[in-house]
């Protein structure tokens, strides 16, 4: 007889229809059902419809509930049995506030030590997993969490066998000699589409997509911003997983090369992850894939390992945010993706990990167009308010870096990616609040005008990567204190005078501009997890003609690489784009780092000496006349 064969008839006579199996259940069990697209659900339907009367007063116990047992609804049941669940998002808010289900508050890193420990009763347990192989061995799919852990201490393990449960690599394996029975599956697998994805959220991703480095390691949830978030990624480089749930998205990042896992220090090599959540597509390519690792939910959300590996991304989901950086989870319905539990997890990983950065992100305004940047979300619930460690905020409008900023600082950055349309009423209110200055100044129309196109990473020759956009009236303080790293005679050549302090006043008013007819642009450094103003180039259209005045200053310590010369570049294409024609410049005759600037472009210069001061005038459709060389 082949092994094949006496292992099939091992398992074989544990094989029981499901009434048979819940026959073996006792009043007051607390039994542990698989997680969410991994619910036994032919076991699950047969004791939501049985009317046996063991099955009464059973407490269920389920990670995240995405099935049929959140059904029951209201007092439907009541007598039968209670859920309990560790996820109020998806469908289960409804029946938590109802009072139907019961949500306990913890971090998924320690639902281990509460099973282990006889905290969280479980006498039985009914999981799904995949056709045993010869040896008798099966998996346990796209859902590992704490189900080895739940089986270990419970006195009756029912196993559902579906042969649509992909065979996956990892913590995954468990015997047929570990269950007391088993049943067929005549039930599908929870299979999820591919997330429909918005222009809003489109951007939204495409500015996250912007802060990920090559060589990132991505904590990913599923809807659709990571949808989004996918398309935008495909062009890194040497990208790690480490997250709760792999998507379809996280599929095709592996797929077309983005994600390799080569730079991780945990898990080299391989996508680590509890849970897999997706299409029929997805579950067909994890099948025998040693690409992908399922590991326990311990190992996956617990803080120091999360943040062993360098350059953990944290991208969290955010429902509102204040103007100090308190913000409002997602919940019910809408939230698909994390609680604060897992939130609190993955940013404290965030933290640990070197290079590692903590992402809110959202649209700055919900589907019904009401604004989701407000005072203060005091009256919402699901409330994430670590506000002292908050690092990125990124809606459509950009990026605010709260990290190391005043509270008046972070409300000006907040304010600035907030929907222009909302921004006027929230900088009246944070003035009437004292958190922003009472003589603020805010043109309102400017927000519709802003030009986000013109955010542009380049790598210099000394290997500096500077971020070139556009200036925003948040810049203020950045401003200033370039100004105050300016040597008497950088100040001079810029300003034209002995300028010794620059106040709030005469800053604000600086950093306040009319895009339709003045351009700054700055350049912009990460140190040490905050962002620093290096440079700036600016132009503003003379009155009665097409051309437009310009100026530049570079912080000292990064003269010498180009990043003059690469403003002007910036600034020559952008302009000619608003049809000006031309440049002017006032530079002092022994500035002569600035006036090879101007010389290396490849538009006609005509040139003034007056008073120590060369007038230059650039016309663009006129081009330089080359030097003669060779002999006469």
């Amino acid at each position: 007889m082949s092994l094949l064969t006496k292992s099939e008839n091992k398992w074989e006579k544990k094989l029981v229809d499901p009434e048979t199996a819940l026959r073996q259940i006792e009043p007051g069990m607390s039994i542990f059902l698989g997680t969410g697209v991994a619910e036994p659900r032919t076991l699950v339907k047969h004791l939501l419809s049985a009317r046996m009367a063991n099955l009464s007063d059973l407490e269920l116990i389920q990670i995240i509930s995405l099935g049929e047992i959140i059904s029951l609804k209201g007092t439907q049941n009541k007598n039968k049995f209670r859920l309990k669940t560790f996820f109020s998002g998806w469908l289960a808010s409804e029946a938590i506030t109802s009072g139907a289900v019961d949500m306990i508050p913890c971090q998924f890193s320690s639902i281990p030590r509460l099973v282990s420990s006889g905290i969280i009763k479980v006498d039985a347990v009914f999981v799904q997993i995949s056709p045993p192989d010869e040896a008798g061995f099966a998996s346990l799919g796209v859902a590992v969490d704490v189900a080895k852990l739940a089986m270990e201490n419970a006195s009756l393990v029912i196993g559902e066998i579906n042969r649509d449960v992909p065979r996956t690599s990892g913590d995954t394996f468990v015997h047929v000699n570990d269950f007391n029975y088993l049943v067929n599956a005549t039930e599908p697998l929870i299979y999820f589409p591919h997330w429909p994805v918005d222009d809003v959220i489109d951007r939204v991703a495409a500015n996250i997509a912007r802060i990920v480095e090559d060589g990132s390691c991505l904590s990913f949830f599923t809807g659709s911003l990571y949808e989004a978030l996918g398309k935008h990624l495909k062009f890194k480089h040497n990208l790690g997983i480490h997250t709760y749930t792999f998507t379809d998205t996280l599929m095709e990042l592996v797929q077309c090369g983005a994600v390799n896992n080569k730079k991780k220090k945990a898990f080299r090599g391989k996508s680590i992850t509890a849970y897999a959540q997706g299409t029929p597509e997805l579950m067909k390519w994890l099948h025998n894939n040693p690409l992908v690792e399922f590991q326990g939910i311990d190992l996956i959300s617990e803080q120091f390992k999360t943040g062993a590996n360098d350059k953990i991304i944290a991208i969290l989901p955010a429902r509102k945010v204040d103007l100090t950086g308190n913000i409002a989870l997602h919940v019910g319905m809408n939230n698909v993706t994390a609680g604060p539990g897992q939130i609190q997890e993955l940013f404290t990983g965030a933290e640990r990990s070197r290079g590692g950065r903590a992402i809110f992100a959202l649209a700055s305004r919900n589907l019904k167009k009401e604004p989701n940047f407000l005072l203060s979300v005091e009256k919402y619930p699901n409330q994430f308010t670590i506000r002292e460690a908050l690092d990125l905020i990124i809606t459509e409008y950009g990026v605010a870096s709260l990290f190391g900023k005043t509270v008046r600082e972070r409300a000006l950055a907040l304010i600035d990616i907030a929907h222009p349309d909302d921004r006027s009423e929230l900088v009246q209110k944070a003035k009437e609040a004292n958190i922003i200055y009472p003589d603020q100044i805010y043109l309102h129309d400017a927000g519709h005008f802003y030009p986000d196109k013109l955010s542009i990473s380049h790598i210099f020759t000394d290997g500096s990567k500077v971020l070139f956009r556009a200036i925003k009236p948040s810049d203020e303080e950045a401003m200033r204190r370039l100004f105050y790293r300016f040597s008497e005679s950088t100040v001079f050549y810029r300003y034209f005078s002995p300028i010794k302090t620059m106040p709030h006043a005469k800053m604000q008013e600086y950093v306040n501009i009319d895009y339709r007819r003045d351009m700054s642009i700055v350049g912009i450094i990460e140190e040490a997890g905050t962002e620093r103003i290096i440079a700036e180039g600016r132009y503003s259209r003379q009155p009665d003609n097409s051309l437009a005045d310009t100026a530049f200053v570079v912080d000292e310590k990064y003269t010498g690489h180009g990043i003059a010369s690469y403003l002007l570049e910036i600034l020559i294409k952008y302009s000619r784009e608003q049809g000006i024609t031309g440049f002017s410049a006032d530079v002092l005759c022994d500035n002569k780092a600035m006036l090879k600037v101007y010389e290396k472009l490849p538009f006609a210069i005509q040139s003034r000496l007056e008073s120590g001061v060369y007038h230059l005038t650039i016309n663009f459709s006129e081009e330089a006349i080359p030097p003669v060389t060779g002999k006469e």
